[in-house]
């Protein structure tokens, strides 16, 4: 059975160490009654260890190579592998509208996209599991004040506990990653709605980190206009990374308040 060869271009870096691999499959037995979706299998060191949890699992794989060698070492998949781009999938049709967890060994270059498409389906995904580029992983698990705290931190916080699991070194890869991965886990938390508008909440969390290094007062103008009397709360003193969740959703509520108050003008 011929390899397959990692493509650059897909940011492919395919995993070799088996106890890793496995590692990694165990951690959506924190939901052992869903059906799970790995994306990117690759050449299926990972989905060996997922077939064997007694439950459906189906395989989505961009890479046409790669689909054809898991249909040769893998012939009891043969109708779960989904041809297709992740990023492109109504993922409602996956398991006919029903929840599912989420995981794999994500491409590098796509990661932070795949996590977006889950928030945009978070009701189809109380769970997903995976490893990320370790930078990228640190990011969403931050808590506010740290360096690393971001737009992914807040977004994701929202929606999901974060589990930052372990750390993996870049030697049990081919070709090795110029950087250290980690495994992550993100759970639904309770919250059913945010309480406040959510294309707001998105839109007031990006503007301000997109200029991260000053006060909200300033890098909030984009959305409120300047010499804005809002601005004199106290709140715009600080910098983004210095919000809570909580406090996020109190901002836009004040924010959308004051842009109701610009349009009755």
């Amino acid at each position: 059975m011929k390899l397959v060869k990692p493509k650059k271009f897909l940011g492919q870096h395919f995993l070799k160490d088996l106890k890793v691999a496995q590692d990694i499959a165990d951690t959506v037995d924190i939901l052992p009654e869903l059906p799970i979706l790995e994306v990117g299998p690759g050449m299926g060191v990972l989905t060996q260890f997922l077939v064997k949890k007694e439950r459906e699992v189906k395989v989505v794989e961009v890479d046409y190579e790669s689909v054809s060698y898991l249909r040769e070492a893998y012939p009891s998949l043969e109708n779960q592998i989904i041809e297709d781009d992740f990023l492109k999938m109504n993922l409602k049709r996956v398991f006919d509208d029903k929840p599912f967890i989420l995981t794999g060994n994500y491409p590098y270059n796509i990661s932070s996209q795949i996590f977006f498409k889950m928030l945009e389906n978070k009701d189809l995904i109380p769970c997903c599991t995976g490893m990320i580029q370790k930078e990228v992983a640190e990011r969403i698990a931050s808590n506010p004040g740290k360096k690393a705290y971001g737009i992914l931190s807040v977004l994701i916080q929202a929606w999901y506990k974060v589990e930052y699991l372990f750390t993996v070194s870049e030697q049990v890869f081919n070709p090795p990653p110029k950087v250290k991965s980690a495994v992550i886990r993100m759970t639904r938390n309770e919250t059913t709605e945010l309480g406040c508008d959510e294309k707001l909440f998105k839109l007031v969390v990006k503007t301000t980190f997109n200029q991260r290094r000053k006060t909200l007062r300033n890098s909030i103008k984009p959305i409120l206009g300047k010499d804005c009397p809002l601005t004199q709360d106290p709140i715009f003193n600080k910098r983004p990374e210095q919000l809570s969740v909580n406090e996020f959703i109190d901002l836009t509520n004040k924010v959308e308040k004051e842009l109701e108050v610009q349009q009755a003008k």
